[in-house]
């Protein structure tokens, strides 16, 4: 009984980080580049910030910062700035660890603001974590993101916690955890559990 109960703790600790990634077929190879995924539909959950409420604003830096899990989840920041540049800041679990900087299309400047947007506040700070209406029943050993806008309109920030009751939230997981797809640093993330 102690081995089954250690068995599905191990699983649910190892299996907890988000985007989850089908492992390779065959031989190993260097962390792929992953196509990007078409971005879900906003959030109609009251809570988080949907489509109307949030326009698009051009022109701001955005930083994107995801924390531990329970298991073995990338730990990183990146910012894009409107410019076309990018620092990437590997902490943990992550193929690069420490600062390295990039650079960004206005494309993909321009998907990585878009999948976004749908969720950055009018103002101030939204947070969507245990113990909070918008959560509801959760999971834990589970990543957040915290998302940062900065620019003339001011600063905004949104944190997710991926453990809160995706039926609350559909779609937020699946756009927040893939919005770094959108940007050329597979290869400084790695592979993901």
């Amino acid at each position: 009984m102690r081995q089954l109960v250690a068995l599905i703790f191990a699983g649910a600790v190892l299996g907890g980080c988000i985007p989850q990634v089908a492992p390779p077929e065959g031989p190993a190879r260097q962390a792929p580049v992953r196509p990007s995924r078409p971005a879900p539909p906003p959030p109609v959950s009251s809570g988080i910030p949907a489509g109307p409420s949030a326009p698009i604003v051009r022109g701001e830096m955005i930083r994107y910062t995801t924390s531990p899990c329970g298991g073995a989840c990338p730990v990183y920041t990146v910012t894009v700035r409107p410019d076309g540049t990018g620092t990437f800041e590997g902490q943990r679990f992550t193929a690069v660890t420490g600062a390295r900087d990039f650079r960004v299309s206005p494309a993909q400047y321009e998907a990585f603001l878009t999948r976004l947007a749908p969720y950055r506040p009018r103002s101030g700070s939204v947070r969507t974590a245990p113990g909070t209406p918008a959560c509801g029943p959760h999971a834990t050993d589970m990543p957040s993101v915290e998302i940062q806008w900065d620019g003339r309109a001011g600063h905004r920030a949104f944190s997710y916690y991926f453990g809160c009751d995706r039926t609350r939230n559909p779609g937020v997981a699946d756009a927040l955890g893939s919005a770094s797809d959108l940007l050329p640093i597979a290869g400084l993330i790695g592979a993901r559990p």
